[in-house]
């Protein structure tokens, strides 16, 4: 969508401390990394997929590699129930990247790893049934957070998976991500109008360089208010909306770590609050309880 900026986790953090920018594309240079543990079968359907949105979106997708070893990721859960997980082998997946960087000169890399199958675990079911915490989301972090800190470009990953079984009472929020072999489409389609980052305020840029300052709104879930980049933005001017209906395993309220926000209930009163501060209007004025002003 031309209104939206595709930015992965850890470039978001970096934006919102104000130490990176975000710099608009007409279209980047995406490789992709294959993890040598995927099986020659599923490789091809990725490759496949690679194609198919070269040849009905016009995507530059150049080079892939495929890692030196095994990757061997590993899924875990928090005792909040949140996801993560670990790379065993690390340094195979630098070196991919390098590869594609310096030999393909691409600007944007997609990571596609071979992630443990668990079709019959009460997580993923709940997952299915649009409730529940996405086990892959953790892990996945890990190695996007790990190659944009590296090396300061658009990164994002799509785990591969054997198909699962159909499941007829699939929850509408979880159906897209039933379709098809791969997680990847929308993976390289996103890089591929990826804003690059500008690490410096010195650095050359072009004009339209966004920064943290510009920001005048922020919207997150009510109970995820302890990550980086909402710390970062409260400590500005942004105006901070907390969504009660959107539940988190995370329980971090804006009371429970400072943050001064404005608490609605839905997305949809969200969006009126955005177009309400947008438009320089005083939110209490809004309500049906006009406060008095007050003498000092």
């Amino acid at each position: 969508m031309p209104n939206a900026l595709y930015v992965e986790g850890y470039g978001l953090d970096q934006f919102a401390a104000g130490r990176w920018g975000l710099a608009p594309v007409r279209q980047n240079r995406v490789g992709m990394i294959l993890d040598q543990g995927i099986n020659d079968e599923l490789k091809t359907r990725h490759l496949q997929a690679a194609d198919a949105c070269r040849a009905t979106l016009g995507l530059s997708i150049t080079d892939y590699v495929v890692t030196d070893a095994p990757l061997n990721v590993s899924l875990k859960l928090s005792e909040s129930g949140a996801s993560w997980g670990t790379v065993e082998n690390v340094g195979s997946l630098l070196r991919a990247a390098d590869r594609l960087i310096s030999e393909a000169k691409v600007e944007a890399i997609a990571v596609v790893a071979q992630f443990p199958d668990d079709e019959d675990s009460e997580q993923l079911a709940q997952y299915r049934q649009g409730s529940g915490v996405d086990a892959l989301a953790g892990a996945e972090a890990v190695i996007s957070h790990l190659l944009v800190k590296k090396f300061q470009i658009p990164c994002a990953h799509a785990p591969a998976l054997a198909p699962i079984p159909v499941e007829p009472n699939l929850a509408p929020k979880a159906a897209a991500e039933e379709l098809g072999y791969t997680f990847l489409p929308c993976v390289l389609a996103g890089l591929s109008y990826a804003p690059q980052f500008v690490t410096s305020p010195e650095s050359i840029a072009s004009q339209n360089t966004i920064w943290a300052n510009q920001v005048n709104s922020l919207v997150i879930p009510a109970s995820a208010c302890g990550g980086s980049a909402v710390l970062s933005l409260s400590q500005t001017k942004t105006l901070t909306i907390a969504v009660n209906e959107n539940d988190t395993a995370l329980s971090i309220f804006p009371e429970t770590v400072g943050i001064q926000a404005c608490r609605v209930n839905s997305y949809l009163e969200a969006a009126g609050v955005i177009v309400a501060h947008r438009a320089g209007l005083d939110l209490p004025s809004l309500s049906t309880a006009v406060p008095a002003i007050k003498a000092i």
